[in-house]
């Protein structure tokens, strides 16, 4: 790949990327994207996962001759970086560990989630000090697993059954997994909410939460009500106390990904009048997908209500038994995502693997699940926009070609991660020098 722009150059293309993909949210809360700014700024892979819309400028001029017609438009993660990966209760009662976060889910070529997530590895690898050789090797195995799989989901019927549970989980994603499992619900709602009276009500008062006046309160029931619609029927709890909600409070201060979004956490009811049963959704505002940036089409953006809309139906298309409180509502207009804050969600922590032989476990079932998240969808999903076998699709396209479509990929994550690297730097410069429009340094 080549980015021609000299560093001056790269810098100002760099802030108004930055500017272009932020700049309502930045207006609306520029405070939240000074930290936002300050978290990228800690490090290269800070940098990289807080600016999607930066790897989407550059695809949007690189030349891809491993996709088509039908590859260049088929669902992806979006994001899908080598911590997008994680544990969750799917809708059948099992601990999985599987691809997280579709807030940057939408279509486009299947080939940029596997560059963007060989890209991160290259981060990793070069931040822990490993060769390149042996982050080749890294980047070989995911890939190599990829297409494994992707080909096993055209020979086979069972699309459903391979999953990263308990039982087939080894190494440290099955510690991952064992740390879920001993999580439990009363846990997090001992750390957001306590007895008042006869109910559970949210903690006031503690870094994040706030209190919400009658205006918006009244909005966020209505949205609830709304929301309530957009479950599938197979997935809806009908009767009894189930969705009766107890409190709402504001929430602030979300990851790199999320600055800047206007959220509430909504206390339940659950299956039962057990206080061990309550839960606790998350009414997030959803962004626009970088990814759309770039895949700038009526037929597609059209198709979506909203961008929260959006986000449920991208996410019911790559994952298969769906959060079954997953769903979207609007206010005043904007698109919302509302889905269950789950206690069971825990990420694979990156800084305990430092060997290469522990990462190469790793990164074998990330490519496996990487090739479930393109070609096994929920139930409930539609396939309206991509109406094709995305595996027979992928299959074809690359056909007997495995070893030269590797070696463009790692090529590609090389020179990629040095380009983040320089772009970091140049990054901190612009942003410590208030080269950041409407983003105050101190």
């Amino acid at each position: 790949m080549a980015l021609p722009q000299n560093p001056t150059e790269r810098r100002d293309f760099i802030v108004e990327v930055l500017v272009n993909a932020f700049d309502s949210l930045m207006a609306a809360d520029p405070a939240a994207f000074r930290t936002k700014f300050r978290k990228m700024a800690a490090d290269e892979f800070a940098f990289y996962r807080g600016s999607a819309c930066l790897f989407y400028a550059d695809m949007a001029r690189e030349p891809d001759p491993w996709v088509d017609e039908r590859t260049s438009r088929v669902w992806i993660h979006g994001d899908l970086h080598a911590e997008n990966f994680g544990t969750y209760m799917n809708s059948q009662g099992l601990f999985v560990f599987d691809v997280n976060d579709f807030d940057e889910a939408y279509l486009g070529h299947y080939t940029w989630d596997l560059k963007r997530f060989c890209a991160s590895l290259a981060l990793l690898g070069w931040q822990k000090a490993l060769p390149d050789d042996t982050i080749s090797r890294l980047c070989e195995i995911y890939l190599r697993n990829y297409l494994e799989q992707v080909r096993h989901y055209v020979d086979a019927d069972d699309d459903y059954e391979f999953a990263l549970r308990l039982d087939t989980a080894e190494g440290p994603i099955r510690d991952v997994l064992l740390a879920a499992r001993h999580r439990t619900r009363t846990d997090l709602l001992s750390r957001v909410a306590r007895l008042e009276g006869e109910d559970r009500r949210f903690i006031r008062g503690i870094p994040g939460v706030h209190e919400l006046d009658d205006a918006t309160r009244a909005k966020v029931m209505e949205a609830l009500e709304r929301y309530l619609e957009t479950i599938p029927e197979g997935k809806r709890y009908v009767g009894g106390l189930f969705y009766r909600v107890k409190d709402i409070v504001g929430r602030t201060g979300f990851g790199i990904g999320s600055a800047g979004l206007p959220a509430y956490n909504v206390l339940i009811e659950g299956r039962s009048q057990a206080l061990e049963n309550d839960v606790v959704l998350s009414m997030k505002q959803a962004n626009v997908p970088a990814v759309s940036r770039i895949v700038d089409e009526p037929r597609i953006r059209n198709y979506f209500l909203h961008e929260g809309h959006r986000t449920v139906i991208s996410q019911r298309a790559l994952q298969a038994h769906t959060d079954p409180l997953l769903g979207y509502t609007e206010i005043d207009g904007v698109g919302f995502l509302v889905q269950e804050l789950s206690p069971y969600e825990v990420d694979l922590d990156w800084s305990d693997l430092t060997e290469p032989d522990d990462i190469a476990q790793v990164v074998r079932d990330l490519g496996r699940a990487t090739a479930k998240v393109h070609c096994v969808a929920d139930s409930d999903a539609d396939s309206t926009l991509v109406p094709f076998s995305t595996e027979e699709a992928i299959s074809a396209v690359i056909g007997d070609k495995d070893d030269a479509f590797i070696a463009d990929m790692i090529n590609f994550a090389h020179s990629y991660a040095a380009v983040v690297r320089d772009d970091h730097r140049l990054f901190v410069d612009a942003f410590r020098h208030g080269a950041i429009p409407g983003i105050p340094v101190t």
